[in-house]
């Protein structure tokens, strides 16, 4: 973990630039399709979330589904990588926006897309 600096700019430059988020969620999908068919079941998103969130209550059911429902946008029961990055970069352009342009410090994972996108920006600027 360390503490950065970031704001809405931060996170929608990185958005932008398709091919470092590309590969940036390519290796978040195949982290998380832990049995490596090329789609991700409900249980493997659960698994990732469960990482991220750390609630552990009942009406958390009723959570998961809705966000398995939202990244499913074909109804097809497993989240594909174009889902998966579709709804990330939606994801993620909402937390830009609700961040703005003002700075904010954040502690961050070392290995969370936040984290990835403020080394893209350091990459950039030097």
């Amino acid at each position: 973990m360390s503490v950065e600096v970031l704001n809405g700019l931060t996170i929608k430059d990185f958005v932008e630039d398709e091919e470092a988020f590309k590969k940036c969620l390519n290796d978040y999908f195949v982290f998380l399709d832990v049995n490596c068919d090329g789609v991700l079941s409900r249980s493997e998103l659960r698994l990732g979330f469960d990482c991220i969130l750390t609630l552990r209550e009942e009406s958390v059911d009723d959570l998961y589904d809705m966000v398995f429902e939202k990244f499913d946008a074909d109804h097809s029961g497993s989240i594909d990588r174009e889902e998966f990055r579709s709804e990330m970069k939606s994801i993620m352009l909402a937390v830009a926006w609700g961040i703005g342009d003002s700075p904010v410090l954040m502690i961050l994972e070392a290995d969370s897309l936040l984290m990835r996108a403020v080394e893209h920006e350091k990459a950039r600027s030097s």
